[in-house]
């Protein structure tokens, strides 16, 4: 009988308490089920690794973000509480805190799975995923000079 592996398609949705990670308290608690789905990680992905690479991500975005923090925000109990326009009813500082999250929690999840397959087509399907990382971790990086009022691109001359 022959035997392989098969990642699941569909893993069990994480419970409530499960799914939001608490945060520090000024930035914005995390879903897991709407990081999953704005992020289209598929069942594949287990709730305990997509549990550690988010947490991970917060903390790398927060530490990137406290001298912003503790500069243009103080005073403020929460980022919603900083002043900004609002989009969909949402704060746009939180939705960059969002997105930069989320693409850094992507990029670590597909550098974690892209190396699954050693065969030739799981060896072209890994440099594919190359820019899917690449684009990701660019977005998390545009998301959080936005939020920090910075220009996306720094050029240096050599």
């Amino acid at each position: 009988m022959p035997s392989s592996f098969i990642a699941p398609a569909n893993a069990a949705a994480p419970t409530p308490a499960d799914d939001e990670i608490e945060n520090n308290g000024f930035f914005p608690d995390i879903s897991l089920a709407e990081l999953r789905a704005v992020a289209r990680l598929d069942g594949t992905v287990t709730p305990q690794r997509l549990r550690e690479a988010t947490i991970d991500a917060i903390r790398s975005v927060n530490a990137e973000l406290k001298p912003w923090r503790t500069q243009s925000a103080a005073g403020f109990a929460t980022l919603a509480d900083v002043p900004a326009d609002k989009v969909g009813g949402v704060s746009e500082l939180v939705s960059l805190y969002r997105r930069a999250v989320y693409n850094l929690a992507h990029a670590d999840m597909t550098e974690r799975y892209r190396d699954l397959d050693t065969t030739k087509s799981g060896g072209q399907e890994a440099e594919r995923l190359e820019e899917t990382i690449c684009t990701a971790r660019r977005n998390a990086r545009w998301a959080l000079n936005d939020l920090r009022g910075i220009p996306r691109s720094t050029i240096e001359l050599i």
